[in-house]
């Protein structure tokens, strides 16, 4: 099809009658595609680290240089010019500091929602998910996350909900849509045992030919040639370093790679192409703990899945690749002092998260095993002092902390603070902010990005960048 006869019709920019795609300059479209020769993007892949304010990638890459002496897969994309690259406005209907549900609605219905809303207007009007478009139009679709497949970023992809916490509710919708791919945490969600109405809606799926996997080799295993459904833990899947330093996790949990390359091998060959998201959303969770090990190593995971969808996009020559974040949260960033460098570098000998860390500690434990516990995990003690403020927490004698994650009340911000003094990474908040957040494209369809976007924007944009009408 000859991408300027298809969008001289207009029909794609239609969404109700009050919604125009912003990419619709007729000079620019035609000097792009001359460029590109009028190719279209069979497939797309949406990648999205949850969270992810800029210091996060910045740290990231830190981190790796300094321990590997070779940096992130995302930024070499830069270095290396192979991307366009642009800054995106993160806001939702309702505030300028948006939520993850609000943050995927925005790509996912091209419209802005307010925070907590799937894909639903502050008018009630429910706008039309993205994943149902391109299934409409004869594609494969699936989302692929580290934290539950029915949570709020691969959700604003696929349905439509006044709430993202009906997860439960959002399990079923996936049933009734048929993704061809779907791989994550979230057992809760599907299995009889456990969700409040007892109803066992994995069987289900298998009653519609999915194959099912709850862990890492029956997801190995799987054919290519039925839908898939992954489900790895109960909620989210452990973080990436605590599953790199347990034999037990690393056999039983996929990591994010090996998930997306799954996804990739599964709906590569089908004639019409795929949409697939895939989502590290416990590098948002990290960032709510001020977990510097947690953060920096999920943002890792990521990484190694960007080099996986970069692979496949490089070899294949029509898939468009985004990569992005929907909002940052808590802006991390190594301080200025002189041990800065040494600090940083003390990172590479932590060997679990935070929250793993306190998860094992409890009122009658003392301050000297806490601090061995540290000279453990971070390769260096707290003091004696620092010991007893942590347990200070469990003791009942300082207030349990509270927070989005934090479902035990740990001290999350008291050990960030201490940890500070050794690994110089501050931290301005727990929570999201209203950052411009990184955003990169590869591929068919990377030309049509300008230098600062909407998040809204996005939707329309892989419309046109894969020639599907804006008809549903």
């Amino acid at each position: 099809m000859d991408r300027r006869k298809f969008f001289r019709n207009g029909s794609l920019f239609t969404l109700g009658t009050a919604v125009l795609s912003p990419f619709q300059g007729a000079a620019n479209i035609l000097d792009l595609e001359s460029i590109n020769k009028n190719k279209k993007a069979k497939n797309i892949i949406f990648m999205v680290s949850d969270g992810m304010s800029t210091g996060t990638l910045n740290m990231a890459d830190l981190f790796l240089n300094r321990k590997y002496g070779k940096g992130s897969n995302w930024l070499q994309l830069y270095k290396d010019n192979k991307v366009s690259r642009a800054l995106m406005d993160t806001a939702s209907a309702s505030s300028i500091v948006t939520d993850s549900a609000a943050g995927s609605s925005s790509w996912g219905g091209g419209v802005r929602v307010n925070n907590g809303s799937l894909n639903v207007g502050p008018d009630g009007k429910p706008n039309l998910p993205i994943l149902q478009k391109f299934k409409k139009a004869g594609k494969m679709a699936g989302c692929v996350t580290t934290v539950a497949i029915t949570h709020a970023t691969p959700a604003g992809f696929c349905i439509n909900s006044d709430k993202r916490s009906a997860q439960d509710d959002i399990a079923e919708m996936y049933l009734d849509l048929g993704f061809d791919v779907m791989l994550g945490g979230g057992n809760n969600n599907f299995d009889s045992k456990v969700r409040k109405d007892k109803k066992d809606v994995y069987a289900g799926f298998y009653a519609k030919g999915y194959q099912i996997a709850k862990n890492r080799d029956e997801l190995l295993a799987m054919k290519n040639d039925k839908p898939m459904l992954g489900v790895f833990d109960d909620d989210a899947v452990p973080y990436n370093i605590d599953r790199m330093n347990s034999p037990e996790l690393k056999s039983k949990i996929p990591t994010l790679a090996e998930m997306a390359q799954k996804a990739i091998d599964r709906m590569k060959d089908h004639k019409k192409g795929f949409v697939l998201q895939i989502e590290s959303g416990k590098v948002d969770w990290g960032a709510h703990a001020n977990d510097i090990a947690a953060l920096i190593h999920d943002q890792i995971a990521f990484d190694e899945a960007v080099k996986v969808a970069m692979d496949f996009a490089e070899k294949d020559g029509n898939t468009l690749v985004i990569i992005t974040t929907d909002h940052g949260n808590a802006n991390p960033g190594v301080i200025y002092g002189k041990e800065a460098n040494a600090n940083f570098d003390s990172i590479q000998k932590y060997t679990h998260t935070n929250e793993s860390i306190l998860n094992g500690f409890k009122a009658d434990t003392t301050a000297s095993q806490i601090r061995e516990k540290f000279e453990a995990s971070n390769g260096k003690a707290v003091s004696e002092e620092e010991a007893k403020l942590i347990l200070s927490y469990y003791n009942g004698l300082h207030k349990q902390e509270d927070g989005l994650y934090n479902y035990k009340k740990l001290p999350f911000k008291a050990l960030a603070e201490i940890q500070q003094k050794y690994n110089s990474v501050g931290w301005i908040s727990m929570d999201h902010s209203a950052d411009y957040v990184e955003l990169a494209m590869y591929g068919p369809g990377s030309e049509l990005l300008k230098p600062f976007v909407k998040n809204t924007d996005l939707h329309y944009l892989m419309l046109q960048a894969a020639e599907v009408e804006n008809k549903f």
